[in-house]
Parts: structure tokens; C-alpha cells; sequence
């Protein structure tokens, strides 16, 4: 199973082309979501305006040496470590989900346009990594979904109550585990138990990518600029117009430290 390319088994049935074309299509939908996404939240706009109004207040000039430092830190801290969550489990889980979404939608796409058909010869090491990734997302998911959702570990509401802002994360985890139960059944012969998994995984990737514009998927795009945006407002001063950090608390005692911080 691991072994296998799943994409180059089902070229017997539906041809290469399509499947390219399929992919071509979700990327066109991320983007058009994207696009309404910004237009509807006008979140290109809030930040260009809040970058403006950061250089009228920042106290000090950040040079252009000292912003490709701050940017290479972010990306390296915030963006690739997730260092931003303030619990390792909301972190372990949030880095397993990115990188084995990543690993997943990259392997995906070389054996598709690359050995999507009947007479390729597909690199063991490109499915097993599609494989590993699609579990990696699977365990990140169930991780966040049962225990560090907020509306579950700070509100006490069941695992099972599903609100329209768990779109993304369900329709993700939907897409890797149908993926992975279709490869499985391809792999052990089970005639039409694996052509239902195959549709259920083709529907889960047109909810997860057709979604965009309703789901938290666009958020990804936004969370970079955010957090690099954060740096430099604190290196140039301005602090996206916030008061300066507050050193009162350490003289009331260390109450605040009783408990683990659980709610957000």
C-alpha cells in the first residue's frame, strides 16, 4: 500500500488528463476564494491601512537589512515552528496538520502530472511520503478537534457540536483519511469499496478547496503577512498602535501563575 501510487493504479478507469485538469480546477477555486474572500473582509485593505498608519507613528526607522532580519525570523519562528501558540499541544498538532497537509498536496501533485499513468514507474519514496502525510494531517486534525478546539477545552461544549467555522479543518481531514481508506481498498483488491472512497475523497477535496470563501482556508494566506507585519511594528516603534507592554503585574504577586492558562 505505501509503496503504491494510488494515482497511476486509477489511470486505468479515469484518464491522466483529467486528473490534472481536476487539480488545475481546485487551485483556480483557492484562488478565486481567496480573491472573494478579501474582496467581502477587505483584509488586504485593513492591513495596507494599518502599515500606514504604523510609518506615521513608528519612533524610529528600520532599515532594510533589519526588516529582511525580522522577516527571515518570523518565517523561521512564527510561520515554519508555529512558536506564536502558546501551548505545545496547540503547536505539536497545528505543525503536524501544516506539514502533512503540505507533504500530502505536493506528492499528490508530482505523481500526478509526473506518473499518473498505467506505464510510470513511480519512486517508492513519492507515495510513502503521500501516505505519511496524509496520516500526519489525520492525527493533527483528531489532536485540535478533540482536545484544543476552544469551544470545547475553554467552554465545555462536546467534541461533536459542529459550527460553520469548522468547515476547514473537517473538510481537510476528510480529504486525508478518504484518501488514505480509497488507497488501502485499491490496494487490497476490494472492488467497489474503493471506488466509494474514491468519490467520497474527489467531494471532500471540492467541499475543502470550493470552500475557501466560507471556511478559514484564506486565514493561511493571512497569517504570514500578520505576524511579519507585528515584528516590524514593534522593531520601528509604532507597536500597531499599542500601548507599551505593562510591568505592573509582577508587583501584585504570582496568583496568575496557579493555574494553566486554558482559556483564550
Amino acid at each position: 500500500m505505501f509503496s503504491i501510487n494510488p494515482f497511476s493504479e486509477l489511470s486505468g478507469f479515469i484518464p491522466s488528463i483529467a486528473m490534472q485538469i481536476f487539480v488545475i480546477v481546485m487551485i483556480i477555486l483557492v484562488v478565486g476564494g481567496t480573491i472573494l474572500d478579501m474582496i467581502h473582509k477587505k483584509n488586504v485593505k485593513y492591513f495596507f491601512e494599518n502599515a500606514k498608519k504604523a510609518k506615521e507613528a513608528a519612533t524610529k526607522t528600520v532599515s532594510a537589512g533589519e526588516k529582511a532580519t525580522i522577516i527571515l525570523k518570523t518565517v523561521a519562528s512564527d510561520i515554519l515552528t508555529s512558536s506564536e501558540f502558546c501551548t505545545i499541544q496547540r503547536r505539536f498538532a497545528h505543525l503536524l496538520g501544516m506539514y502533512g497537509t503540505i507533504i500530502f498536496w505536493i506528492t499528490s501533485a508530482i505523481m500526478i502530472f509526473n506518473y499518473s499513468t498505467p506505464s510510470s514507474v513511480t519512486p517508492t519514496m513519492i507515495p510513502m511520503l503521500w501516505h505519511v502525510g496524509a496520516m500526519m494531517t489525520c492525527i493533527g486534525t483528531l489532536w485540535f478537534w478533540f482536545v484544543i478546539r476552544v469551544n470545547v477545552s475553554a467552554e465545555g461544549n462536546p467534541w461533536y457540536q459542529v459550527i460553520f467555522a469548522d468547515l476547514f479543518v473537517l473538510s481537510l481531514f476528510a480529504t486525508q483519511v478518504t484518501a488514505l481508506l480509497w488507497s488501502y481498498l485499491q490496494a487490497t483488491g476490494a472492488t467497489g469499496w474503493d471506488s466509494l472512497f474514491l468519490v467520497l475523497f474527489i467531494l471532500s477535496n471540492i467541499v475543502l478547496f470550493g470552500g475557501v470563501y466560507w471556511s478559514k482556508f484564506a486565514h493561511m494566506f493571512y497569517k504570514p503577512g500578520a505576524a511579519i507585519q507585528k515584528h516590524l511594528a514593534e522593531a520601528d516603534g509604532s507597536n500597531s498602535n499599542l500601548p507599551e507592554p505593562a510591568d505592573k503585574p509582577k508587583q501584585f504577586g504570582l496568583g496568575i501563575r496557579r493555574e494553566d492558562p486554558s482559556n483564550y
